[in-house]
């Protein structure tokens, strides 16, 4: 009976060693298990609702407004038919702004002033000639300032002088620019600026039946020779004075239109004209914020 009993102590005493080995496997492996789980979360990176990375997103790069110009449902201000300067629409639009405006592109330094306009935050309409995109180069070029997040208007297609021309022509001028342009971005200009000012009552309902803003501007000198310099050019913008063209008083004022082209000198002012503007207290109008035709 004693042996019977010893015997059975001894079996007990065995079992229960075991299960305590068991048990001190189960709570390693488990310990090494969330060990494991934690490093793979720290070494994933942060996706979005896509499963994609934060950083698969390339920066300033069709971001037109996140959607390639998703257009703000209320628009701030309208173009005024008379003097093309901006109005607000709304109390609380800011009225102290003025739109900047760049004609002849893309020639040779559209992009350097995209480039320069996107560093500091202002916004523009770039108006194209047409001529510009017979080229593969032409293309790549509006395209990019498509991307980069800037308004394309039309400004006909080789800088003709439209009064000069019969109906058809002009009709050729404007529908055919708008044309290309919608081959390369996918969508049509909304706003048009007639070479020199110049329209007539054929391109002016032309243009409506288009479905295009037209607007000539306030005040622009770089295209006369006394401002084809930067000192001067930053100048004459930042103080809306041109003394040299007989324009002695300040043409600057809140929702002034600015005139300015594809030109060496005003693509080497663009910073300055800019910073200038921003310290009279002008912050430069958003294209998007425009109203256009339906």
């Amino acid at each position: 009976m004693k042996n019977t009993l010893w015997l059975m102590l001894v079996i007990t005493l065995f079992m229960t060693a075991c299960t305590n080995s068991t048990s001190g496997e189960d709570d390693t492996q488990q310990h090494n298990d969330r060990e494991q789980t934690e490093n793979t979360e720290k070494d994933t990176p942060e996706t979005g609702h896509d499963g994609q990375g934060d950083n698969t997103k390339e920066k300033g790069q069709t971001d037109k407004k996140e959607s390639n110009k998703e257009k703000n449902s209320e628009p701030a201000y309208k173009i005024d038919k008379e003097t093309s300067s901006i109005v607000p629409l709304k109390e609380q639009a800011n009225e102290k702004v003025v739109l900047l405006t760049i004609d002849d592109v893309p020639d040779t330094y559209s992009i350097d002033m995209a480039n320069t306009l996107k560093d500091m935050d202002a916004e523009a309409i770039f108006f194209v000639n047409g001529h510009f995109l017979e080229t593969p180069e032409g293309k790549r070029k509006l395209k990019k300032i498509y991307d980069m997040g800037f308004e394309i208007g039309n400004h006909t297609y080789t800088h003709a002088y439209l009064p000069d021309l019969s109906t058809e022509e002009q009709r050729k001028e404007i529908v055919s620019v708008s044309d290309k342009i919608e081959e390369i971005i996918g969508e049509r200009p909304k706003f048009f600026r007639a070479p020199n000012g110049a329209n007539t009552d054929f391109s002016k309902q032309l243009v409506k039946d288009e479905g295009m803003v037209k607007m000539n501007w306030t005040y622009g000198f770089d295209y006369f020779e006394p401002y084809m310099d930067p000192e001067k050019i930053t100048e004459a913008m930042v103080t809306g004075k041109g003394p040299e063209v007989d324009v002695p008083n300040s043409l600057l004022k809140p929702g002034a239109n600015l005139l300015m082209h594809d030109r060496e000198w005003t693509n080497k002012a663009l910073a300055d004209i800019i910073t200038g503007l921003r310290d009279k207290g002008y912050d430069m109008a958003d294209p998007d914020l425009i109203k256009t035709i339906e």
